[in-house]
């Protein structure tokens, strides 16, 4: 926290009161605000003669003074303490210091960083003196301190500065190090280094992080001695070379500049050439040097502040020696003082202005403004302004806020001097549907938005763009003068019809602050109402906390249901009157579910003080034993209440909840029950803050905090501080509290709210009273511990899905669907850790205070980029504005509601009946009439007895080759008795068709995808099933007895029998090249499977295929849930998350999933759609409504995973390269060279392969949300032979041949010597010459001959070497 200094009087009097005040503080212990504040106030100003260095007591003094002296524009405060708890003075100077306004850019300069460089420390004093002493004097100091807001710090390192030495220019007495002996200067958390922070090592740190975060300073230096130069960002690589390696920033040239600017206005540094004794040799360019060019310093405070803090900072060295004798110091004034002053101008170059959001005109914090072509993005500030420091030119600046349209500004003309003024206001998503919104050329509006007005006003040959927000409307309302809260008007109970007239009439009179909804139905059909309370309250707000209470659970306990609706009352009346109603109400959303089992209450009795009447639902199940339990299986069938919870806590991002109960009096926190059921204290990761919490409530409550709830009915029963542990009170498996806590981001504990159940009428306002302070109390709770957002560091957009982690707390929570998050936690000092797919993780500290929430933003950097941010090298897809759309489509409708309201914008008005083969071939023809131009339909052969195997296309361009398109195939009706997924698939088709060139989304949708419906495989199978049969096996076999789903073989080795016509028919459907996807529809079970069918130890790519099969679970409303509820099969119990693989549940050869994965190298997904194979028509209505937003899903996600094109240096496309994925899976490209695979989110290595082409490798990222990463593989001939370089191979060719030329002329002149050499011998021998010479001719030609046979015989012409040939 900062303490300001207050502006001390002059009058003798007030000192004198002011000093007894003080006096008093130190008996009541408080001395750090003694420090702080008691100082020397009597002191007389002090004037400055620039001879003489201040210690830590003088410095206090001086400041003090300055701040007394001049308090219209300087105060000073304290950011911290040193170790040894000396202050972390800052001075701030600017007019109306005490007021924290917008339109002000943020400055400061920091000295003594390290103890025993001191120049700083006396810099920074002179020049606050300067510009107090000048103000109203000089009209650049004036105008300066009027339109900066300015911060100075001469020591950072008092601590330090106390060891040093005067007069020691290398540092050889220390006391450049903090207390703790650390170089504060390496103690910044690294963008390339993981190294930990010891916070209690380094407060001076933690303090100045804190205050950098706080803050957003936009400019900034930081001041040192050892030489004369400026340094600029990065001070250090991922290498981490000692020396000369430049690390550039993506700001390199703004930094370059103003170095420059401090540099050239000092006489010395100017000149680049330091001259210091000790390195008389070293020279800077400029003056100025690249940080991690001089030598590498990690953890360096100027990269913190550039990576983490919105601010530019430059360090500057300003002497060679520094501790230097304090009479060189009026020498170092001068020849730095008009380099200080320029250097705190450039804060206002660039651009500036506003962001504000469109519905209420209030500034947005945390929205970022992207600058094209720079990877460096800065955020707003609270008032929603900002500045951006820009050298001159045109720009295209982009605004970004997680759950609001961004909007970008081209041509943004940058001037020399005063910084362009920029303003923006932006649209909550929220308010335009997924269709409209997702047909928009780009994903940024533009300055033609309706609430933008554009004015540009000519400069010389320039032009400067001011973008204004117009007028709106809605406007807060206006907070009237306190007064008592107005409390309930009536008391009494509400029976299911008489509350749910109430909640209508509240949701009526109060809508701008109330919405009812409901989450589904119990048992008996009564609606499971939720009130929602907030200053938006239909949607999630980016930044704003949910909240939610849960009442009469157990339907006889009914306290909590009544305090429910009395809270209503008192937040909707008191709304806008009573502040802390308002701000609570303006801050959360509040839910409020005032009945979980209305069926049970309408069973239990008046006056029940703890008996069983009405406690579970109509079902007479306990519905706090009814939860997935971490420690036990829930054997009992999840119950309609259950699965309406659940799903309901699956869908908001809640942060902190009560479960209210009744039949005691005490605060009962997770865990509720343990491993081995006893009654034992089972402790979460997360017990200190379930602690902090629930005694929030139950200090709040003027009786449970006494530990003694009901001495009457429990004598023995007591709680300290009105809390427990749930096992330790007693066993609770499958309760509600621990299910939220181990499968949401939401800690809910379970608040019991008196001794008797069911009290009388009468007696309900003294629970309202006892509980009104309570209440309110707990929902502050959301607001502690940490929240903020985590985006993407390219463009600011949020990153849903991601995980925060704290160190030595085994409990993670993740992002809600913008990017926000809260992290609920006790006081202290945490390490937090931000990590998604395809993103370096982010760690940083943050202390959390009590009674307020830490902000702390995370903006993470996606892998493979250079260090600064360049792309990496190789081609790179081109993208036209109509694919960014398309991308922003699929992102849409990948998160949140996106899909959601897509179901809710398309629905069509169906008239359900099971269709025969006849019917079906009918309504197939009638699509292809109707909607000729978008479908085509095909035979694909006929059954047994000659029914043909219908095949539906639905595209823009259908029955045409568009590789380019992923190729998706919904096939159903393989088993004849479960035709539930051939009507679902015929609904399918004619939803799509009939909202074609209607509903943007479905229209861009089939426009991007060729969609090849097969609704029934087994056509004669369905014609022998009876509908209403649930288990009957008639119709699941073909005509010939055979079940179609073992019939599906690769080759003839495998399966000696003739293939069955449906099975050829589907085969040859499935080799057809570029399917992308598949999903086939079944029944007799509610579980998305996955391959294998078949018996395997290990599934290559499972990660991928079960990832598929958990999209169609998760967005189908029962599946998900994992309960299979299946009696009438015998397919009981949970199955985790609705998805196994297949052979886990039924394990056999021949599947039509497992051909299409070996031999259609696609991947398929079998779901089963309900637990009766053939269930009554009427039913069909219902269980089209659960799948249809799956069925949609797998629309979506066809465009995920990872695209792209193969092809040769030239251009030229390759087809038929093979794409292994991950070392194992292979797909293969296609006509145009195009390639598609689906991959789970996570990274990836992709390696291609063709003939006659070098082998290919690259990685990739896939996200969950966004459309597939597209990459080209561009292939070089392959310059290699048996894996060695071409031209190595073909020389070493050529000297072996060259080589054997040569052994046969050898051999040829031996051979020819020999023969002359028997002439001789046989003209010794023979005595009559002419028998000589024919014996001579005979011999020599049998030599020769012999000699040849010898040298070329074809050793495999022998019999044995013949047969051993015909054998290989």
């Amino acid at each position: 926290m900062v303490h300001i200094l207050p502006h001390l009087s002059t009058t003798p009097k007030l000192r004198v009161s002011l000093f007894a005040f003080l006096l008093s503080l130190v008996f009541l212990g408080d001395a750090r605000l003694l420090r702080t504040r008691s100082v020397s106030s009597t002191a007389e100003d002090i004037v400055e003669t620039y001879n003489k260095y201040y210690n830590y007591v003088d410095l206090t003094k001086y400041l003090q003074s300055l701040a007394r002296k001049y308090p219209h524009i300087a105060n000073l405060s304290s950011i911290g303490q040193s170790v040894e708890g000396r202050e972390l003075w800052v001075i701030r100077i600017t007019k109306n210091p005490d007021v924290d306004s917008p339109g002000k850019p943020k400055f400061k300069y920091v000295g003594n960083m390290h103890g025993d460089e001191t120049v700083s420390r006396q810099m920074l004093v002179y020049l606050a003196e300067y510009l107090l002493s000048n103000y109203e004097k000089e009209s650049r100091i004036s105008k300066m301190v009027n339109s900066t807001d300015m911060y100075i710090m001469p020591s950072m390192n008092p601590d330090g500065f106390e060891k040093s030495v005067e007069g020691d220019c290398s540092g050889d007495n220390g006391g450049r190090e903090n207390a703790k002996n650390k170089d504060l200067n390496r103690s910044f958390p690294d963008q390339y280094g993981n190294k930990s922070l010891e916070p209690d090592k380094i407060p001076e740190v933690m303090a100045m992080i804190k205050w950098i975060q706080e803050k957003k300073f936009v400019l900034s230096g930081n001041i040192h001695g050892g030489t004369v130069v400026a340094s600029y960002p990065f001070d250090d690589s991922a290498t981490h070379e000692q020396q000369g390696h430049y690390s550039r920033s993506p700001d390199d040239s703004l930094f370059h500049y103003l170095a420059q600017v401090y540099s050239q206005n000092h006489p010395v540094m100017k000149t680049g050439q330091p001259n210091c004794p000790d390195t008389m040799e070293e020279t800077f360019k400029d003056g100025i040097t690249n940080g991690a060019e001089w030598y590498d310093v990690p953890g360096g405070m100027q990269d913190y502040n550039y990576l983490h803090g919105n601010c530019l900072e430059i360090t500057f060295e300003l002497s060679c020696c520094k501790y230097p004798l304090a009479a060189e110091l009026h020498k170092e004034w001068e020849m730095n003082r008009e380099s200080l002053l320029s250097y705190i101008e450039k804060v206002h170059i660039g651009v500036r202005g506003y962001v504000k959001e469109a519905v209420s005109g209030t500034g947005l914090t945390e929205a970022s403004i992207v600058v094209a072509g720079i990877d460096h993005s800065i955020t707003t500030g609270k008032y929603g302004d900002y500045y951006r420091l820009l050298l001159p030119g045109s720009y295209n600046i982009t605004a970004v806020a997680p759950g609001y349209t961004s909007q970008t500004v081209h041509g943004v003309e940058i001037m020399q001097s005063e910084a362009t003024e920029l303003n923006f206001t932006l649209t909550p998503v929220w308010s335009q549907t997924v269709g409209s919104a997702s047909v928009t050329p780009d994903s940024v509006s533009n300055t033609n938005d309706q609430n933008i007005v554009a004015t540009t006003t000519s400069y010389l040959n320039s032009v400067q763009t001011r973008v204004v927000p117009s007028e709106v409307n809605k406007t807060p309302p206006p907070l009237l003068p306190p007064h008592p809260p107005i409390q309930p008007r009536e008391f009494r109970h509400h029976n299911y019809a008489d509350m749910e007239l109430f909640l209508r009439n509240y949701n009526s009179e109060f809508p701008s602050i109330a919405h009812l909804y409901s989450v589904g139905h119990s048992k008996e059909q009564r609606d499971l109402f939720v009130m929602v309370i907030s200053d938006n309250p239909k949607v999630h707000e980016h930044g704003e906390p949910e909240f939610k209470y849960i009442a009469n659970m157990h339907g006889n306990e009914v306290v909590g249901r009544e305090l429910m609706l009395n809270l209503i009352e008192y937040l909707c009346r008191n709304y806008g009157t009573d502040p802390e109603v308002t701000k609570l109400v303006n801050d959360t959303r509040i839910h409020i579910m005032p009945s979980m089992n209305p069926d049970g209450y309408e069973a239990a009795t008046e006056g029940d003080v703890k008996g069983y009447k009405g406690r579970n639902n109509s079902n007479n199940f306990d519905l706090n034993r009814n939860f997935p339990d971490q420690f036990v299986a829930i054997t009992a069938p999840r119950q309609p209440e259950t699965v309406a919870v659940m799903n309901w806590l699956k869908s908001i991002p809640f942060v902190l909840s009560a479960n209210l109960h009744g039949g005691s009096l005490v605060v009962n926190y997770p865990f509720d029950d343990d491993k081995d059921l006893k009654t034992q204290y089972s402790r979460s990761p997360d017990d200190k803050v379930f602690q902090q919490v629930s005694r929030a409530y139950s200090q709040e409550n003027p009786l449970m905090h006494n530990g003694h709830p009901c001495e009457d009915l429990y004598p023995d029963e007591y709680f300290s501080d009105g809390i427990t542990n749930g096992a330790k009170w007693y066993n609770v498996p499958g309760g509600m509290q621990d299910w939220n806590y181990m499968n949401t981001n939401c800690f809910e504990v379970t608040i019991e709210l008196g001794c008797v159940k069911y009290p009388k009428a009468k007696e309900l306002p003294k629970y309202w009273e006892q509980n009104r302070r309570a209440l309110l109390q707990f929902i502050h709770q959301v607001h502690n511990g940490i929240k903020g957002s985590v985006s993407d560091s390219r463009d600011g957009t949020g990153i849903p899905n991601a995980t925060i982690s704290v160190a030595e707390i085994d409990h993670n929570i993740t992002t809600a669907h913008t990017g926000d998050y809260w992290r609920l936690l006790t006081p202290g000092t945490y390490s937090v850790t931000a990590f998604a797919h395809g993103y370096k993780p982010v760690r940083t500290y943050a202390t959390v205070s009590k009674d307020r929430v830490e902000v702390v933003d995370f903006r993470l950097t996606r892998f493979h980029s250079d260090p600064n941010g360049q792309s990496l090298d190789g081609p790179q897809p081109t993208e036209n504005p109509s694919e960014k759309a398309f991308e922003n489509l699929i992102k849409d409708l990948s998160l949140g509601q996106g899909l959601d309201q897509l179901v809710k914008s398309t629905a069509t008005e169906s008239s359900f009946r099971y269709r025969g083969y006849k019917a079906l071939s009918a309504f197939l023809r009638g699509l292809t009439l109707n909607f000729p131009n978008i479908t085509s339909l095909r035979s694909l052969g006929q059954s047994v007895e000659f029914r043909t195997i219908w095949a539906l296309e639905i595209s823009n361009k259908p029955g045409e080759a568009e590789p380019s398109e992923p190729k998706i195939r919904f096939a159903a009706g393989i088993h004849g008795n479960a035709p539930v997924g051939t009507e679902l698939l015929l609904e399918f088709a004619a939803f799509l068709c009939i909202n074609y060139g209607k509903n943007p989304a479905i229209t861009r949708l089939i426009n991007e995808t060729r969609i090849v419906i097969v609704p029934s495989i087994n056509p004669d199978g369905r014609e022998q099933a009876v509908e209403k049969q649930c288990t009957s096996t008639q119709g699941l076999t073909n005509a010939r007895g055979k079940d179609l789903d073992t019939e599906f073989f690769g080759n003839a080795s495998q399966h000696v029998v003739e293939t069955q016509p449906e099975t050829r028919a589907m085969m040859d459907l499935i080799l057809e090249k570029g399917y992308t996807l598949s999903v086939a529809l079944d029944g007799g079970s509610l579980v998305a499977t996955y391959p294998y069918d078949k018996p395997v130890q290990s599934v290559e790519n499972e990660g991928t295929l079960k990832y598929l099969a958990s999209v169609y679970a998760n967005n189908h409303p029962k599946m998900h849930l994992g309960d299979t509820g299946c009696s009438n099969t015998g397919q009981m119990g949970n199955v985790p998350d609705g998805v196994m693989r297949a052979a886990e549940r039924q394990s056999h050869l021949g599947s039509m999933k497992d051909f299409s994965v070996d031999f259609g190298h696609c991947p398929e997904i079998t779901v089963y759609t309900g637990c009766c194979l053939f269930p009554p028509a009427d039913q069909l209505a219902t269980l089209w409504t659960e799948n249809k937003k799956a069925l949609l899903s797998m629309l979506v996600e066809a465009h995920k995973g990872v695209r792209g094109i193969v092809r040769d240096k030239n251009g030229k496309p390759i087809v038929g390269a093979i794409i292994v994925l991950n070392g194992g899976v292979k797909v293969f490209s296609v006509e145009g060279g195009y390639f598609h695979a689906l991959l789970a989110p996570g990274n990836h290595n992709i390696e291609a392969i063709a003939d006659g082409y070098q082998e290919q490798r690259q990685e990739v990222v896939v996200s969950s949300y966004e459309a597939a990463t597209s990459i080209i593989i561009e292939f070089d001939m392959d310059n290699t032979i048996f894996g060695l370089p071409r031209a190595f191979v073909v020389a070493s060719a050529a000297a072996s041949m060259t080589a054997l030329v040569v052994t046969a002329c050898i051999i040829w002149c031996v051979c020819a010597a020999k023969s002359n050499y028997q002439k001789d011998g046989f003209h010794r021998l023979r005595q009559h010459r002419d028998d000589y010479e024919d014996e001579i001719r005979l011999t020599s030609m049998g030599s020769k001959k012999s000699l040849l046979a010898h040298e070329f015989q074809d050793e495999s012409e022998s019999d044995e070497d013949t047969l051993y040939a015909n054998k290989i």
